[in-house]
């Protein structure tokens, strides 16, 4: 499998994605804009809250192609972040006290100077995390120590992890991905992560296999448990359900599979004002690859920079950022529904 870009499929482009998610019509159902919704919910235009996390993709390049990524990740992605950029981001966090950094890909891990990079957020005192896709860690010899890496720079582990089983796992995510994901997760609770007491958080993230919506993240997260347990004796400490944000990979499987116009209206049904009053995007700057800002991952893929006289990181001002309004479109009801979705999951 090769990502949309490398395949020249038109979802690879940004605008023809919003152009598809801007529709009035989706197989002849009308659906209300986002803004219409936030409007009604007093929430537009809507505005930041203190920033609490910088989350930086470092590149695209992955060791998986995953059905349902937004990031349209894959080993055929080279947009990558220097050194220079990441500088940067270091000299701008220097101004701040902004507390958490949320490194994310791709495969992050691929990023040359991943490590450098790590190293100096610890030094700079700043919480990280890492979205670690599991399989990186067993892909190659030199990437099986991250396990003691990341506990000797304190980071917290984020993985994604569809199922508690491989059927379902590998429907999405490909053939072998859930029996390398268990080794990997082996190998971070032999050094303490997820262990009760350690102080190494390991965090696993579920997103459904099809067009539906989560179930209750506490229900999902005690049938997590309780399955890694039996079954391979693995523990951890949160689940989180994140809802399919119809962007890239995602929307081209709902469009492919006729269930856009089904999806888009589970959304709009599900939508909840309390779920939008705690999006993510209010407490979170994003930087691309190249430096870009935005207000969450996903603007990032639908290259829509954040509304503000600063859009780089070599530019950064967190006092201007402040006053800037959140830019919103269509795909934002993915994140307002049900129970809310958030890179840290639920939001009420």
């Amino acid at each position: 499998m090769k990502s949309l870009k490398a395949t020249g499929n038109q979802l690879a482009d940004p605008a023809f994605q919003l152009t598809v998610l801007r529709s009035e019509q989706a197989e002849g159902a009308h659906l209300p804009s986002f803004h219409e919704k936030m409007r009604a919910a007093g929430l537009f235009p809507l505005r930041p809250t203190e920033a609490t996390v910088l989350q930086i993709n470092v590149g695209k390049m992955c060791n998986q192609v995953c059905r349902h990524c937004h990031v349209d990740a894959g080993p055929d992605r080279k947009e990558i972040m220097t050194r220079e950029t990441m500088q940067l981001c270091l000299d701008a966090l220097a101004q701040t006290t902004i507390p958490t950094v949320d490194l994310t890909g791709g495969a992050p891990e691929m990023n040359p100077d991943f490590r450098w990079f790590v190293e100096q957020l610890h030094a700079l005192g700043r919480h990280i995390i890492v979205r670690c896709n599991l399989t990186i860690i067993v892909a190659n010899k030199k990437y099986h120590d991250l396990p003691e890496f990341f506990r000797a720079h304190g980071v917290e582990v984020v993985s994604s992890l569809p199922f508690y089983n491989a059927k379902t796992t590998d429907r999405q995510r490909g053939d072998g991905v859930f029996d390398d994901s268990i080794k990997a997760l082996k190998m971070l609770n032999a050094v303490g992560y997820g262990i009760e007491g350690s102080g190494l958080r390991l965090n696993l993230v579920y997103n459904p296999n099809g067009a539906f919506l989560p179930g209750s993240q506490k229900g999902l997260q005690d049938q997590f448990k309780r399955a890694l347990s039996k079954d391979f004796g693995i523990v951890f400490n949160e689940l989180y359900a994140i809802t399919n944000i119809p962007v890239s990979r995602y929307l081209d499987f709902l469009l492919e599979s006729g269930n856009y116009a089904g999806y888009m209206d589970k959304l709009v049904t599900a939508f909840n004002p309390a779920a939008a009053a705690g999006v993510m995007c209010r407490s979170t700057i994003s930087v691309s690859w190249d430096g870009y800002l935005y207000d969450c991952d996903f603007n990032q893929m639908l290259d829509l920079k954040v509304a503000s006289a600063v859009q780089h990181i070599r530019d950064f001002s967190a006092s201007t950022l402040a006053e800037r309004a959140v830019v919103v479109n269509q795909h934002c009801y993915g994140c307002t529904a049900g129970s809310g979705s958030s890179c840290g999951g639920a939001t009420a």
